[in-house]
C-alpha cells in the first residue's frame, strides 16, 4: 500500500469525552464509534490552553499552537481596554488542507468554524459563525441545499429551559442534516481530505451536563436518540468517504473534553478586591447589586430558584434587546470601563476570560514594575484560599513568539471545574452555589477523544495520551507529505502503527 493514495476522513465532535461516550459505546447506543474503536485505536487527546473551541480548532487545523497563531479565545483585543473584536480567521497560518490543496490533492471542509471561505481544490463549507455566510465554491450551498430539501441548518439557538424538548428535537435534527450534507458532498466530490465538524454535541454537553453525566440507563431518552444520531451521522459520512474506494483512515477527535461545571470565579472582582483593578465609581449599579443578592438566596428555595432562573430567561431574551441592562444595570467588564481609574489599575481580565492582562494605561508599570506586578498577582492568586488557581505564563506554555495579544497570565481553576468569568454581576469573586440560570452545566476539560482506525492502523495499540496539535502532522505523514518543520505538532503516526 502506498502513502501517497491513503485518504483521510477526519470527524469532529466537539466537546466530545470519553466519561460520556464510553458509558453510551458500552450501552450499544454508540454502534459505529465503538467499532471504529475496536477496529483500531482509542486515547485521550491534550487539548490546549484555553481549551476553547475557536483556539482548539485553529490549532488541531494549523499544527500550531495559540501563541503561534496570537489567537487565544473566540475575541482578541483591539483598541482601548474593553474593546475587542471576534477572531477572524486562523489565517495567515496555513492549515492541513491548504497544503494538501497546494499539492493538488482535493480537499473538503464542512462546518469548521470561520468567516469566509477562500479557494482550495475541493470545496469549503463554513460553520459557526453565519448560517448564511459565502461558500467556495458559490454554488455549494445551492448544492448542499438540493441534497437537504432545505436550508443547510445554522448554529442552534440559545437555550431555554421551558423549551428543551424542543431544542433538543432541534440538535438531534441539525445533526442529521450536516450528516448527510457532508455525505452528499462526500460522494459528489470525492475528496482525498475530508473534514466535518459537529458543533451541537458541545452546546448539548454545556446545557443539559447533569443530565449527561450519569449511569447510560439513566439518561433521558430524547439525549440517548441525540447522541445514537451523532453515531449514525459519522457513520453515513465514513460509508460515502470509503466509498470512492481505495485505503482511508478515520479519525475521531475533539478540540477538549467537557465535565461538570461546579462554580464561577470573576477575575475582575478578585482583581479588584485586591487593588489591582481601581474604580472611581462603583462599577454596578444597585439594582444590579441587589438582583444578584436575591438570585443567590433564592437558590436554597426551589419555588424561588424556578422562578429566578425564569426571570433570568425574560432578561437574557436577545429578541428584548438592553432590557436586563435598562431594568437592573450593566454588570460587564465593558460597561464597567468607563468607571474604571486607568491610571491606577495594574491588571485586568478582557477579553479572554481564562487571561489577566497588565494595564498598558498605567504610567508607572515601566521595566521591572510590570515583573514585580506580574509576582505579585501569581503570589496572591495562587494563595487564595478558596479554590486551587494554577497560574500559567504564556511564554513558558506556548512554543510561538507571536505572544503581543497573549494574556500577561492564564488561569485554570480548580482543575476547570470553576469557569473563570470577567463580569461583575456578584459581590463576591467566587460564587460556589451557582446559579440554575447561569449558562448551562457542562465546562471543558483539557483531554478530549482520539479514535482512529483504517488502513495502517494497528488494531489495538495504546498511543498513550496525544495531543490534539500533533493531528495534522501525523494527517500529512499518513498521506505522504512531509509536514512543515515549523509546525509545533509532530506526528504520532509510527505509535498508530501508521507507515509513513
Amino acid at each position: 500500500m502506498g502513502s501517497a493514495v491513503r485518504r483521510f476522513l477526519v470527524l469532529g465532535l466537539d466537546g466530545g469525552t470519553f466519561d460520556l461516550l464510553d458509558p453510551l459505546m458500552q450501552a450499544g447506543d454508540l454502534p459505529f464509534l465503538r467499532s471504529l474503536a475496536e477496529r483500531g485505536v482509542k486515547a485521550p487527546l491534550r487539548s490546549v490552553y484555553p481549551a476553547k473551541t475557536i483556539p482548539a480548532w485553529y490549532s488541531f487545523a494549523t499544527g500550531l499552537d495559540p501563541g503561534e497563531l496570537g489567537i487565544f479565545g473566540f475575541t482578541e483585543p483591539v483598541g482601548a481596554p474593553g474593546e475587542s473584536r471576534i477572531v477572524q480567521s486562523f489565517r495567515p497560518a496555513e492549515a492541513v488542507w491548504d497544503r494538501l490543496s497546494r499539492l493538488g490533492r482535493r480537499v473538503g471542509v464542512v462546518n469548521f468554524p470561520m468567516h469566509t471561505p477562500y479557494p482550495v481544490h475541493g470545496f469549503i463549507l463554513p460553520g459557526m459563525f453565519s448560517s448564511t455566510s459565502s461558500t467556495y465554491p458559490g454554488s455549494l450551498r445551492a448544492e448542499v441545499e438540493g441534497t437537504l430539501g432545505g436550508p443547510y441548518p445554522a448554529e442552534l439557538p440559545v437555550f431555554r429551559e421551558s423549551e428543551r424538548a424542543a431544542w433538543v428535537a432541534s440538535a438531534t435534527e441539525s445533526v442529521r442534516q450536516r450528516g448527510r450534507a457532508a455525505a452528499g458532498l462526500a460522494q459528489r466530490h470525492r475528496p482525498e481530505f475530508l473534514f466535518a465538524l459537529f458543533r451541537e454535541t458541545d452546546r448539548v454537553q454545556h446545557q443539559l451536563w447533569t443530565e449527561l453525566d450519569r449511569p447510560a440507563a439513566e439518561v433521558p431518552e430524547d439525549l440517548r436518540q441525540f447522541w445514537r444520531t451523532v453515531d449514525a451521522a459519522c457513520a453515513e459520512v465514513d460509508r460515502a468517504f470509503r466509498a470512492s474506494g481505495g485505503p482511508a483512515v478515520t479519525f475521531v477527535i475533539s478540540d477538549h473534553g467537557h465535565g461538570r461545571i461546579e462554580s464561577d470565579f470573576l477575575t475582575n472582582r478578585w482583581l479588584a478586591q485586591e487593588g489591582f483593578l481601581v474604580f472611581r465609581d462603583a462599577p454596578v449599579p444597585w439594582s444590579r447589586r441587589l438582583f444578584a443578592r436575591l438570585s443567590l438566596s433564592a437558590q436554597r428555595v426551589p419555588l424561588l430558584r424556578r422562578l429566578s432562573s425564569r426571570i433570568a430567561g425574560f432578561l437574557r431574551d436577545g429578541s428584548r434587546g438592553d432590557l436586563a441592562n435598562v431594568l437592573i444595570g450593566d454588570a460587564s467588564f465593558e460597561g464597567a470601563t468607563r468607571q474604571i481609574d486607568w491610571k491606577q489599575t495594574v491588571a485586568y481580565s478582557y477579553p479572554v476570560p481564562e487571561g489577566i492582562y497588565l494595564n498598558p494605561r498605567n504610567p508607572r508599570l515601566r521595566g521591572t514594575a510590570r515583573e514585580q506586578a506580574l509576582v505579585e498577582l501569581r503570589a496572591r492568586l495562587e494563595a487564595y484560599p478558596d479554590a486551587r488557581i494554577e497560574v500559567l505564563v504564556p511564554a513558558d506554555i506556548y512554543q510561538g513568539r507571536h505572544l503581543e495579544h497573549a494574556p500577561s497570565l492564564l488561569i485554570r481553576v480548580d482543575g476547570m471545574r470553576t469557569e473563570p468569568r470577567m463580569d461583575f454581576a456578584f459581590d463576591q469573586p467566587l460564587i460556589r452555589d451557582r446559579p440554575r440560570y447561569f449558562c448551562g452545566s457542562g465546562t471543558h476539560r483539557m483531554d478530549g477523544i482520539f479514535i482512529g482506525a483504517g488502513d495502517g492502523i494497528k488494531a489495538g495499540g495504546a498511543p498513550g495520551t496525544v495531543r490534539l496539535i500533533d493531528v495534522a502532522p501525523t494527517i500529512l505523514d499518513g498521506m505522504g507529505v512531509p509536514p512543515p518543520a515549523e509546525w509545533a505538532g509532530r506526528s504520532f503516526g509510527a505509535r498508530l502503527g501508521l507507515p509513513a
